[in-house]
């Protein structure tokens, strides 16, 4: 498969924030979230091809439990399957981040951390009309997110621009059509700055604090910056 890149850091989102991880992160993306910090990997694919014997030796030469599979979009790159079950045999923590739009179907995972998109992920005229209906038509697909959330431990990130998305917030949920823990519902700030996310920190407490969802920072633009590698 096409690795963008690994490295140690700390886990920055949801609730094993600061935790020491090991990220692989693919390259590829069936998505194109308007926002998207990670455009070498999603907008842009780049990376190199590598088997999952080298991968792993690159994940077991760190110290860190805990490894997580992101990207892009790790549910689409090929051998993600065959990754997931390699770190499973070797006793590492498999967080996967995804944007909840493709079936686990068995994979190997001890936290699914699904974040399905907003109408505010929709692209700007960066991009075609083919890739704006694509995203569209795809961002949101409550039967995989069912599957997901009755088969693993899980948490649900939703990246917020503005107060708008609050609505949109509670109809998906309710279209889910299973019963989700407020307190498994993390509300992110969209932000690459410190700046950013505390401007639209304000927002966020207050809906929390309406309905018992959990507020999840980004530590790790807090602490880097917005770099690769973090």
């Amino acid at each position: 498969m096409v690795i963008s890149e690994i490295f140690y850091s700390i886990q920055g989102e949801g609730e094993l924030t600061g935790i020491p991880s090991v990220f692989v992160r693919t390259s590829g993306c069936n998505l194109r979230c308007n926002w998207c910090d990670t455009t070498y990997s999603s907008w842009h694919p780049e990376g190199s091809q590598m088997a999952v014997e080298e991968i792993m030796r690159q994940v077991l030469a760190y110290p860190a439990q805990h490894c997580v599979l992101t990207g892009g979009e790790p549910m689409i790159a090929p051998g993600i399957r065959d990754l997931a079950q390699a770190l499973c045999q070797s006793g590492k923590h498999i967080t996967i981040e995804t944007d909840a739009t493709v079936p686990p179907d068995g994979i190997a995972c001890d936290m699914a951390s699904l974040s399905p998109k907003l109408k505010n992920s929709l692209p700007d005229n960066r991009l075609p009309d083919a890739w704006r209906q694509k995203h569209e038509t795809l961002r949101f697909q409550p039967d995989v997110i069912r599957k997901w959330i009755e088969t693993y431990p899980f948490q649900l990130k939703f990246v917020v621009a503005s107060p708008e998305d609050f609505s949109e917030i509670q109809l998906l949920l309710r279209t889910v059509g299973t019963k989700i823990p407020p307190s498994k519902v993390l509300l992110m700030p969209e932000g690459i700055s410190a700046q950013a996310l505390r401007g639209r920190d304000p927002m966020l407490v207050e809906f929390c604090k309406r309905y018992g969802y959990r507020y999840c920072n980004r530590l790790h633009v807090e602490i880097f910056g917005h770099a690769r590698g973090t």
